[in-house]
């Protein structure tokens, strides 16, 4: 019986195992999403240097996370700030599962957090200061953070809910994709006269292929974070979340196709893609902890919060961000966490929990966005200051991809 009863675990551990490498596989592929997104928002002369960012964000992101990273986010708890350092790995076992997997779990949610930022600077960035900024958000600013709520931290002894990461992930690099656009200034020619001009991308197929892999790798983002797939509960689990994933997105595409048809006369394609992207976003810290009536309603405020945030940011900030990423993964990142407050099934405010978890959202919500603001202005600004953080004007309006790289990706034979 003690031998049939370790064969039986043992298989459980290899289907646990199984399914979130499985998950791992489409959480990276989000990284052609997010590359597609950003060359097909934004001009064709920059299209390489955008491919070259989003691809050294994974690379880089993947050799310091492991280098340094995630025993900062994972490690034993230190005064519930971080962990404890140890160089290229951590604890030998982590929920069950082998460390190494893990470690490629999370790897890739870092780098999902390092490539937000691309879109917002796109266009105008140096790329040499970009690598420095992509190398220290994976090595410190987001495993920091992210111990708070996944590695024992303070926020996770509140009893903060982040299931997969609206704050974790996207909040934190939608707050630093504020910082750096608004320290980095607008491009060329997109504010005349102080009026908000604007600058279409190149080519929207692109940009919509992007957004249908970004939901299909949801269904890896979200449903991967059960961290387990063997047993009966683990199933149930696994179906729910990809149910409330699926249909928050679906909400947030026709809530932000419906606003953007009342507020402009047209149903529009860009805003409507971000819409999905929003709906995904904001539904990502709540999608095991609300049902699936609230996931719809969740991603349709989401949705229609999307179009707001953009015209203010543009409008009213005068932060120019070709993507629409502060928008897309900052606020509806925040909204959506707070909203688990609201929504949850266990504790929720319409659901007789009172403002307790609510208010315990807003603690988690505010202290992340915080700590990033924080760190980020300064190492922008000291990127700024020392090897500068801008492009010249006579490259940004050329193109960056001759004159960073030496290539361009469409060339005429």
């Amino acid at each position: 019986m003690e031998e049939l009863s370790t064969t039986v675990s043992d298989l459980a551990m290899s289907v646990d195992n199984i399914w979130v490498l499985i998950a791992t596989c489409l959480v990276m592929f989000m990284q052609a999403g997010f590359a597609l997104v950003e060359v097909g928002f934004t001009r064709a002369k920059n299209a390489a240097n955008i491919l070259m960012k989003n691809l050294m964000d994974f690379a880089i992101g993947s050799l310091a996370f492991w280098f340094i990273g995630y025993s900062i986010m994972f490690g034993e708890d230190i005064a519930g700030f971080m962990g404890q350092i140890t160089l290229f790995f951590g604890p030998d076992e982590v929920d069950g599962l082998p460390q190494i997997t893990k470690l490629m779990f999370q790897t890739v949610f870092a780098a999902t957090a390092a490539t937000i930022v691309s879109g917002a600077m796109a266009e105008r960035t140096r790329f040499g200061a970009y690598l420095i900024y992509s190398l220290v958000i994976t090595l410190v600013i987001y495993p920091i953070s992210g111990h708070w709520t996944w590695g024992g931290g303070w926020l996770s002894e509140l009893g903060f809910i982040d299931f997969a990461g609206s704050t974790v992930v996207h909040s934190v690099g939608g707050w630093a994709a504020l910082i750096g656009a608004a320290l980095l200034g607008p491009r060329v020619g997109k504010y005349v006269n102080g009026q908000a001009k604007a600058i279409p991308g190149h080519n929207l197929v692109l940009g919509a292929l992007g957004v249908f892999i970004l939901w299909l790798g949801w269904f890896g983002f979200n449903p991967g974070s059960q961290l387990a797939a063997a047993g009966k509960d683990n199933a149930i689990a696994i179906s729910h979340i990809f149910a409330t994933t699926n249909l928050a997105a679906a909400a947030g595409a026709v809530a932000s196709m419906i606003i953007s048809w009342m507020r402009y006369k047209r149903p529009s394609l860009s805003i409507t893609l971000n819409g999905a992207l929003a709906g995904l976003v904001g539904i990502t810290a709540g999608c095991a902890a609300v049902s699936l009536g609230s996931a719809a309603i969740i991603g349709a405020i989401s949705g229609v919060a999307l179009v707001f945030s953009l015209e203010f940011i543009e409008n009213k900030l005068k932060i120019d961000d070709p993507v629409g990423a502060i928008s897309v993964h900052g606020v509806c990142g925040a909204l959506g966490t707070l909203l688990v407050g609201v929504f949850a099934t266990e504790g929720g405010l319409l659901n007789g929990g009172g403002f307790a978890q609510l208010g315990v959202q807003a603690i988690g919500v505010f202290s992340t966005m915080g700590w990033v603001v924080a760190t980020s202005f300064i190492l922008f600004f000291a990127i700024k200051k020392t090897v500068g953080l801008r492009e010249s004007k006579r490259v940004e309006e050329e193109g960056l991809d001759i004159y960073e790289h030496g290539e361009s990706v469409y060339n005429s034979i």
